[in-house]
């Protein structure tokens, strides 16, 4: 298992676990309460404003000015979702008996690690798959980045192990590695 990480490991260091986040399709959040309300509005009046312009034989400038948004809304109702399963079978996670790591590919390659110790936060959300959190959770962080909530893309500025299907045993894991870093 560890063969893939042996570059990014020290000496002494092994990989105890790796996995991936969940690959259904349509995998909502929280944050979906709001985004699907407004998509479906967005996306409602961009497509009225379109069919009413191209109907009335309106100028060509009219006609182009609504094409944008309506992209937009059909991208925040639907197309965000086949873009955040394409970041999810991208994206692996790993856990050595020192580091927690998340490895992409999605939009270029990228590896993030984080030193696990004693005094390293836990946050764990079970549900159908588990999320655990390392570190102060974002809606923790005073912050108005909007990427912080974990809305677009699914992308976040925290460090987590997203919707895994096997969170309790990782979750064991982590606190394992923490008792052992006192």
């Amino acid at each position: 298992m560890s063969s893939g990480w042996a570059p990014y490991l020290d000496d002494g260091e092994t990989v105890l676990w790796q996995g991936r986040r969940d690959d259904r399709l349509f995998l909502l959040r929280k944050a979906d309460g709001l985004l699907i309300p407004f998509s479906l509005l967005w996306g409602g009046f961009a497509l009225f404003w379109n069919l009413s312009a191209w109907a009335m034989g309106a100028p060509l400038f009219f006609k182009l000015f609504g094409l944008p948004f309506l992209a937009i809304g059909l991208y925040v109702i639907i197309g965000r979702f086949f873009v955040d399963q394409m970041i999810r079978r991208k994206t692996i996670y790993a856990l050595s008996n020192r580091r927690a790591f998340i490895a992409t590919s999605a939009f270029g390659r990228s590896l993030r690690e984080l030193t696990i110790s004693h005094h390293t936060q836990l946050t764990y959300l079970p549900g159908k798959t588990t999320t655990l959190i390392l570190g102060t959770p974002a809606s923790q962080r005073p912050t108005s980045d909007m990427r912080s909530m974990g809305q677009w893309h699914g992308a976040s500025s925290e460090f987590a192990f997203r919707a895994i299907p096997d969170g309790d045993e990782v979750y064991r894991m982590l606190r394992d590695i923490q008792d052992k870093s006192v």
